[in-house]
């Protein structure tokens, strides 16, 4: 896997990766940066949403699952002081589909988390991760 990243101006960059994609990454403007884009902390965190989010959805269609949604809310924490890591991740999963079983969707997290997701297991190596899942019913509604 390989990534370029680009300084633009100020503390604008342009992130390229490998795949052929780019974002454009930027600072607070308190820090020297003009509000351009994401932060870097804020892609890393959406990364580890990304990655896990397409294990459990993957997991559960593999599970013959009938998966219709999956949104991941993040909330993390950082160090007070350089290098202000992540020290607390909460992982919160809503999942929505027809007749899920509870069982089967939280062995999709689980697996994610202990096995599957690089980007989960890195960043808990400085952070406490944990995992809070809802399942909407929408044979229900």
């Amino acid at each position: 896997m390989k990534a370029r990243v680009k300084w633009v101006q100020d503390r604008t960059f342009l992130g390229e990766s490998g795949s052929g994609h780019s974002m454009v990454m930027d600072g607070d403007p308190a820090g020297g940066g003009r509000d351009l884009g994401i932060r870097p902390m804020e892609a890393l965190l959406l990364g580890m949403g990304g990655c896990t989010a397409y294990d459990v959805v993957e997991i559960l269609e593999k599970s013959r699952e009938a998966v219709e949604d999956c949104v991941i809310e993040l909330d993390a924490e950082r160090a007070e002081d350089i290098p202000k890591v992540f020290t607390k991740i909460i992982v919160r999963y809503i999942v929505s589909g027809r007749n899920l079983d509870p069982g089967k969707v939280e062995r999709a997290v689980k697996l994610s988390a202990e096995t599957y997701c690089s980007a989960t297991i890195m960043l808990g190596k400085t952070a406490e991760v944990t995992h809070e899942i809802e399942i909407i019913d929408t044979a229900k509604e």
